[in-house]
């Protein structure tokens, strides 16, 4: 994200908890599909996850055209709140009253996966023609043979410049870094030259070892294995920029603010933020307005991502599979997409010009380039990690990073109680 919460944050900016389930008789997870002959007939629930009722035309008018289409099917539209959603679709499992077609980020879908709920979709269609592979992987889990979701709307993070602070200080914000070691190398020629002055103001996270090529964890997704020498090597780095006052002193205390935040209020020159991020930066602080540049994100972009899976023991299953391919093919994906501010999944929406021409603002050309960039994003972060090991994680990162600790002591201290916790969960 961080995955579902950062999407509901940053990724999908103004989209809060955007959600799409549906309600029938399924949900044993026996394994076995009670599903009709393959007609796509009967009737289907589909409820909304805090999308109305901003969003209800938009998806009462999918339903009619899917129900035009197939007149002997029938899609019921529901609602539920943003908060607590995670629980009740666990309980709809528990209780065999899982939905026929469910919004479900990676991280909601894991566990009924895992339990056998949720019908393996590649086994119906060819998921890499339709859709961005890297959202088609993500519902792809360790230790879980099949995929258990169609993509359908996608965030990423974009890199955020300001240019009077780059220009000032050395630095040419024409071209700002690309890589994490270019952003370490111009984080040094900014405190050379404008020693109050930062260009990086955040610590490492599990997202970035992956973004450097570092394996967080192993195929099966049993074991964590990231304490490595080269992940060693990477917190040492942050370490020592630290120690050179390359970043905030703030960055490592319970009461830091966060680089978006600073970055609007001025005092540092890089955040990252989703394609509508400019906006925001303007609203809170118009000094910023013209004084931003906006690249791809650096090495490897993160994907955030929400789908449509659909329960295996849905009592249509033709109906269901039928409804959540249509509501993520790119026609209705692109319309979804212009009106939300977010990402189609599907790759077609390349021949949109929404997603493909910049039409000279900055905010145009961060969802040109968000865009782009999902073809070759990745899940940064594993959908196992939970708050509990993201907080342990965090910790003794900053215990290295402020020389408290050795990098060694604190990978090591992380995975052995990260492996813990994931031990409690399987």
């Amino acid at each position: 994200m961080r995955r579902t919460r950062l999407i509901a944050a940053a990724a999908l900016a103004g989209v809060a908890a955007l959600g799409i389930t549906a309600c029938s008789s399924g949900g044993s997870g026996s394994g076995s599909s009670q599903s009709d002959s393959g007609k796509i007939t009967g009737n289907i629930t589909l409820q909304t996850w805090s999308l109305t009722p901003t969003y209800t035309d938009y998806l009462n008018g999918v339903i009619s055209a899917f129900e035009k289409k197939h007149p002997g099917a029938k899609v019921k539209l529901l609602d539920q709140p943003g908060d607590g959603y995670s629980d009740k679709v666990l309980s709809q499992a528990s209780t065999n009253s899982l939905p026929d077609v469910v919004n479900l980020p990676p991280d909601f879908a894991l566990p009924l996966a895992q339990q056998g709920y949720l019908e393996d979709l590649s086994t119906h269609t060819d998921l890499d023609k339709t859709y961005v592979k890297s959202a088609v992987d993500a519902y792809h889990f360790n230790g879980v043979d099949g995929y258990y979701g169609f993509p359908w709307y996608l965030g990423t993070d974009l890199d955020y410049w300001n240019k009077k602070q780059l220009d000032g200080c050395g630095l040419d914000s024409s071209n700002p870094p690309k890589t994490t070691d270019e952003l370490f190398a111009q984080a040094k020629t900014m405190h050379d030259n404008c020693p109050d002055t930062y260009l990086m103001s955040r610590m490492p996270g599990i997202g970035d070892f992956t973004v450097e090529g570092i394996k967080v964890l192993n195929k099966d997704g049993t074991k964590f294995v990231f304490d490595t020498k080269k992940a060693e090597a990477l917190v040492d780095t942050y370490a020592n920029a630290y120690k050179s006052g390359y970043m905030p002193p703030t960055v490592l205390n319970g009461d830091y603010l966060g680089n978006s935040t600073l970055f609007t209020q001025g005092k540092v020159a890089w955040t990252t933020g989703g394609s509508t991020s400019y906006n925001d930066f303007v609203k809170n602080n118009p000094s910023l307005k013209d004084n931003v540049a906006v690249t791809a994100a650096l090495s490897v972009p993160p994907v955030y991502v929400q789908g449509l899976s659909v329960a295996k023991d849905s009592k249509h299953l033709a109906t269901a599979i039928a409804f959540a391919e249509f509501l993520t093919d790119a026609t209705n994906q692109n319309a979804f997409g212009h009106a939300a501010n977010v990402f189609p999944s599907t790759l077609a929406s390349a021949n949109d010009p929404y997603y493909s021409k910049d039409d000279g603002t900055v905010s145009g050309k961060a969802r040109v380039i968000g865009y782009a960039e999902l073809k070759k994003s990745k899940v940064l972060q594993p959908y196992v990690v939970n708050s509990a090991m993201s907080d342990y994680f965090n910790q003794q990162l900053a215990l290295a990073i402020k020389g408290q600790i050795s990098s060694h002591e604190a990978l090591s201290k992380a995975e052995d109680k990260m492996n813990q916790l994931l031990e409690q969960q399987q």
